[in-house]
């Protein structure tokens, strides 16, 4: 029978039509090897499990070691490095989500996915007070060593990026189309020097066109790679809320600048304010929020950090796992500590590279 390497395996099926996330969640429901072929048990199987027969009828005519070779090819030939969920460097914020994407395609400096991050999101039409604003938050999240996480977008996101790299930080570009896709087609220059300097990266395969169904998934994905989202001026209706929204539900923080009441540029934001956001006059309402959050050096692969700079409760989180995968919800069984507090640890321990998290929001001990 023949194999090949299970990520690549996993790239190449993504890349079949049809095949999205909730196609590969039943794959991987009903234990598919990503490095072999098939047998026609299994595909019968797929059928059992929800799987349309069209989409099964594609995978049984591209799913070949021809496509995988051609899929990995194609991918180095532009210059594009895919991430899933099966390697260990995939971002450990964004595997805490209910349905993170099994792959990211990235374009630029990888690492810049592991830091922390918070997300400046806003109007496409920001007025002059909107721009300097978020020149200035934007540059001092950079300034700190975080990253910049934004969608691109004209306006509010694009002055995000364009500060961030002015000061010499970190930034990465979630777009709603694929990851060689330059969308808006005026910003090219600035996708070109994010790329040079931060890093550009999608969910959908290379080539995709930007729809307006795929950009509330991309917001999810900007506030997913986030210790918090910071929108600076949306109108009521604006998709920046939307990203804001995803925050509140993945547990993390949600800031906003607050405007004239006047301005329909600032409606949204200050809604947000009267719903509970918190109100931003300075950066120092950011870290004050997020004084948890500690920022370690990118451990070395292979090398640990010792355990004694560790603090009790990570420790004790850390006792209790082994090479045996284990969900959140065992963990709290087993110990005193809440599931919020559980989650905040677990994401500080894969931070600190001593945690690994597997398929299905489970945990094991690196």
């Amino acid at each position: 029978m023949e194999t090949w390497d299970e990520r690549e395996g996993l790239v190449a099926m993504h890349q079949i039509r049809g095949v999205g996330w909730g196609t590969l969640d039943k794959l991987q429901k009903v234990g598919w090897d990503p490095g072999r072929l098939p047998e026609e048990e299994e595909m019968r199987m797929w059928r059992e499990v929800g799987i349309h027969s069209a989409t099964i009828d594609r995978i049984r005519e591209r799913w070949t070691p021809r496509w995988v070779e051609r899929v990995t090819g194609e991918l180095k030939k532009r210059e594009i490095q895919a991430v899933t969920l099966l390697d260990r460097d995939y971002p450990p914020l964004l595997g805490q989500l209910p349905q993170p994407p099994w792959v990211l395609y990235v374009r630029g400096d990888v690492s810049h996915l592991q830091g922390p991050g918070l997300a400046v999101v806003g109007t496409r039409k920001p007025t002059a007070y909107g721009k300097r604003v978020t020149r200035q938050l934007a540059g001092n999240i950079a300034s700190r060593g975080w990253t910049v996480v934004s969608g691109l977008a004209a306006g509010v996101d694009g002055e995000a990026h364009r500060a961030a790299l002015e000061a010499g930080g970190r930034t990465v570009a979630v777009l709603g189309c694929g990851v060689d896709v330059v969308y808006p087609r005026h910003h090219r220059e600035l996708y070109k020097e994010v790329v040079r300097k931060g890093a550009v990266i999608s969910e959908v395969p290379p080539g995709t066109e930007p729809h307006p169904g795929l950009f509330p998934q991309r917001n999810r994905i900007i506030s997913g790679l986030s210790w918090g989202t910071l929108v600076v001026e949306a109108a009521e209706k604006s998709g920046s809320l939307i990203t804001a929204h995803h925050s509140l539900e993945q547990g993390r923080e949600v800031f906003a600048v607050p405007g004239p009441v006047t301005s329909p540029w600032s409606r949204g934001t200050n809604r947000l304010i009267q719903e509970g956001a918190k109100c931003v006059i300075d950066a120092d309402d950011l870290w004050t929020e997020l004084i948890h959050v500690s920022q370690p050096e990118a451990p070395v692969r292979g090398e640990h950090l010792s355990e004694t700079e560790l603090g009790p409760r990570e420790q004790a989180v850390l006792d209790f796992l082994g090479e045996e995968p284990l969900t959140v919800d065992s963990l709290a069984d087993r110990s005193d500590t809440s599931l919020g507090e559980l989650h905040r640890i677990l994401l500080q321990l894969q931070v600190k590279g001593m945690v690994h998290q597997l398929p299905g929001a489970r945990f094991v001990k690196k």
